[in-house]
């Protein structure tokens, strides 16, 4: 039916256009060459509206049936609830929050102490950014099944869940999924709406979607050494900057432009063909060569949160028939295991103590040469610091309040632990409270002795002022008294 109509429509228009040429109006209407070109150009413009709209009506049909074999909203949440129930004992599920229509943000938690803190580093994997990308929600529901099915059983699997806390989200935008679009439910490209370091049109905390506020929230709770984002499209790893300043397409590198390199060429060798791509050396592109994009959520996490994150295009089509998702699995397996477990394969890691008492302190460790600063966790102190190996460096610990400690190491193929002892930097004052605290009150803490030591000035100043006060009583009443001539 819709064919006819399509061929009606192009009928009318070809016999509308082909009466103007041969100007075949009647006598009495007086049409001028301008006038037929307007109404030939109007026509046109009609018939073009009615070819998108035509075009875009066989689109969505297209999706709807692709989406039959897809897992609906709430078949995801019951695959990851399915999940939990069955590997208990090395995940967990919570939420981030909800979308613009109330469906919850769920995360599955994949350690062998889920929800426990320890000093480990994490990785989360995020799925399904644009609405009309959903391969990666299927293939980390898949991942996380597999990690299950294989602890104790895969080395790599093993590794992974022992030393790393991993967090999947499989959806990011529900909303655009169920949708069949892009943006969430507000018609926002959730990866555009990001705090931006060169412009300034995300800057309204309030202004933000929820599912971005959800993101932003979940960095600030969450302590993460690493990321990705699983999108569609293309096939390629992708690393920042996403945008230069003036808006131009060229190669743009952050501070950590090496490393971002090597953990791209991580993923583009492990996957099936990705490095052979003939548009993509090695299948792997900087983003501002690619393409220029501002607000992205890959650049916020590392300026923002220290967060290395990667922006994975997966697969040349956006909705392949689900038939292929299970080889599209194989083909990103091992990319996306050897992405996590090279937080711990490689890099420097390490906790940070102060020399005075032994507690952890959360200093930020640099690198001499690089911009860029990752700061430990707030309670444990660790940190986990991505690095290319076979290379040499300078690692330097900063904290306020302490001396600065630098240390040069030759990194080698494997990771390396590099702790610090950082000791309190001494002033005249606070030298003197030291030793008080150290020889008269070793159980106190260096505050508390401070906070005696007024206390006993404060209590002496008002003994002194009140024994003033009682001596001069009698001499004040001496002088009375002799005013009076008594």
């Amino acid at each position: 039916m819709n064919n006819l109509f399509f061929f009606l429509c192009l009928l009318f228009a070809s016999l509308f256009k082909l009466s103007f040429s041969r100007g075949g109006f009647p006598t009495s209407v007086n049409v001028s060459g301008v006038e037929n070109c307007s109404f030939a150009a109007s026509a046109r413009h009609l018939f073009a509206d009615i070819k998108v709209s035509l075009a875009e009506e066989m689109h969505m049909k297209r999706l709807e049936e692709l989406a039959k074999d897809y897992m609906s909203n709430s078949d995801l949440e019951n695959a990851i609830m399915s999940f939990n129930r069955r590997c208990s004992g090395i995940s967990r599920v919570y939420s981030i929050g909800k979308s613009v229509l109330g469906v919850p943000l769920w995360v599955m938690e994949i350690s062998d102490k889920p929800g426990k803190e320890e000093a480990e580093p994490a990785f989360k994997y995020i799925g399904n950014v644009h609405g009309d990308e959903p391969v990666g929600r299927e293939l980390l529901i898949l991942l996380a099944n597999w990690l299950c099915d294989n602890y104790m059983k895969d080395p790599l699997a093993t590794l992974i869940v022992d030393n790393v806390h991993l967090h999947i989200l499989p959806s990011m935008n529900p909303d655009g999924f169920s949708l069949r679009k892009r943006g969430n439910a507000n018609n926002i490209d959730l990866n555009r709406d990001f705090p931006d370091q060169f412009f300034h049109m995300n800057d309204d905390p309030g202004a933000h979607q929820p599912e971005t506020k959800a993101i932003m929230r979940w960095l600030d709770e969450m302590h993460f050494t690493a990321s990705a984002s699983l999108h569609g499209g293309a096939l390629v790893a992708n690393y920042p900057w996403d945008g230069t300043g003036d808006k131009k397409k060229y190669y743009y590198g952050c501070p950590d432009d090496e490393t971002f390199r090597y953990m791209a060429s991580i993923y583009s060798r492990s996957h099936h063909n990705m490095s052979l791509s003939g548009e993509f050396p090695d299948g792997i592109t900087n983003g501002a060569y690619w393409y220029p994009i501002y607000g992205g959520m890959q650049d916020w996490n590392y300026l923002h949160a220290g967060c290395f994150e990667l922006t994975l295009e997966i697969s040349d089509d956006k909705w392949p028939n689900a038939s292929e998702l299970p080889t599209l699995f194989e083909y990103n397996k091992m990319s996306m295991l050897n992405l996590v477990a090279s937080l711990v394969k490689t890099g420097i890691h390490g906790r940070i103590f102060s020399s005075d008492e032994g507690r952890p302190i959360p200093a930020s460790i640099a690198i001499k040469g690089l911009n860029s600063t990752i700061h430990a966790r707030e309670t444990l102190a660790d940190y986990h610091r991505l690095l290319v190996p076979a290379g040499k460096y300078e690692v330097i610990a900063t904290m306020p309040g302490y001396k600065s400690r630098s240390t040069r190491i030759v990194l080698g193929e494997e990771a390396m632990t590099v702790d610090f002892v950082m000791d309190p930097a001494i002033t005249p004052i606070n030298s003197f409270l030291q030793r008080g605290w150290n020889c008269s009150l070793p159980g106190l803490h260096l505050e508390v002795f401070f906070i005696l030591v007024l206390i006993l000035v404060s209590v002496f100043l008002c003994f002194l002022l009140k024994r003033r006060v009682v001596l001069n009583y009698p001499k004040q009443r001496q002088s009375k008294r002799s005013v009076l001539g008594v």
